[in-house]
């Protein structure tokens, strides 16, 4: 049988949700199987290339729904997982047991792993770090900020270098990785240690890029830094600078897209009462209630800058810090 998985690219919960579910179809599905990955990525416009879905079986973990009659399998957790009404009435009249949403689960890694045990008897005892980790990280569960930013644990150490790389298919390549070394062993590989202290060096400089461009103003981060290369920044620096931040909205930019990323700070005990999955569908975008994101047309810079000034005052107001006006 020839599987094609389609998982979220250059994201740690992708990366592990493809590797679980490979484990449990080996397991529980046909052991015999040939595996192909496709990394997805969030962008303006269509999601899904004409004839993507070209396998036996075709498969997305992490990422939206597709409506594709050639989809076969498809799990993910994220509020905004379906690009229309369409697509949600579709899935609800699905009953080929095989399409499963679990947007009260913090990681799509361990939803994949409860539900594949629920209905299919599945159990990887081995995964068992990974499932913890993706769950951790994805649902933003770090102990500390300090954590979550200074890397020490190996895979904060290997999200960095996941969410950095240039590399093209780099998560393609870690997958097998993933289903057969523990995460000290996969990090201590010399490409991979390299790649960290590579990109590790460049996360000290978002440090300090982040200290210079960001502002705290009624509760709410604000930061540009459309002009610089540096999209795969950790998330959680502006916390590590502002403790005393409720939200944040960021703005930085690839070839690809403008990324507006929307987030609240897990470590503030302020009441947050924005869904920002919420806000940023209505501007096309989406994700989970703590944290979202927006992808506009890499050109359209003006637009973007626009969008995030109509967040930040939204979210002043939400802190209960700010006004309007």
């Amino acid at each position: 049988m020839a599987v094609l998985v389609c998982f979220h690219d250059r994201c740690f919960d992708g990366a592990c949700s493809a590797a679980v579910f490979t484990r449990f179809y080996r397991q529980c599905v046909d052991a015999k199987a040939e595996f192909r990955y496709r990394g997805m990525m969030h962008r303006a416009g269509q999601l899904f290339d004409a004839g993507l879905f070209d396998a036996e079986e075709n498969v997305i973990v992490d990422f939206k729904y597709s409506s594709s009659d050639r989809l076969t399998w498809w799990f993910d957790h994220h509020q905004s997982a379906f690009l229309t009404e369409a697509d949600a009435e579709h899935f609800r009249h699905d009953h080929s047991g095989k399409k499963f949403y679990g947007p009260d689960y913090r990681s799509c890694t361990k939803f994949i792993a409860d539900t594949a045990s629920k209905h299919f008897g599945f159990q990887a005892p081995d995964l068992a770090d990974l499932i913890h980790w993706a769950d951790l990280i994805d649902g933003a569960q770090y102990p500390d900020i300090r954590t979550a930013v200074e890397m020490r644990e190996p895979a904060t150490q290997l999200t960095l270098v996941i969410e950095g790389t240039c590399e093209p298919d780099f998560c393609v390549r870690l997958i097998p990785e993933l289903l057969s070394r523990p995460l000290k062993e996969i990090v201590a590989l010399p490409h991979i240690q390299k790649a960290f202290e590579t990109l590790y060096a460049q996360h000290l400089k978002s440090i300090e890029l982040l200290r210079e461009r960001a502002k705290l103003q009624d509760g709410v981060i604000f930061f540009d830094v459309a002009d610089q290369p540096v999209e795969g920044f950790n998330k959680f620096i502006p916390y590590y600078l502002f403790p005393n931040a409720v939200y944040c909205v960021g703005l930085s930019s690839s070839k690809e897209r403008i990324k507006i990323g929307v987030g609240s700070n897990p470590w503030s005990s302020a009441p947050k009462s924005a869904n920002l999955a919420s806000i940023c569908e209505r501007f096309g975008g989406g994700g989970h209630p703590k944290v979202a994101a927006i992808s506009l047309p890499p050109l359209d810079l003006e637009g973007a800058r626009c969008v995030a000034a109509q967040i930040v005052q939204e979210l002043r107001i939400a802190s209960g810090q700010g006004t309007w006006g």
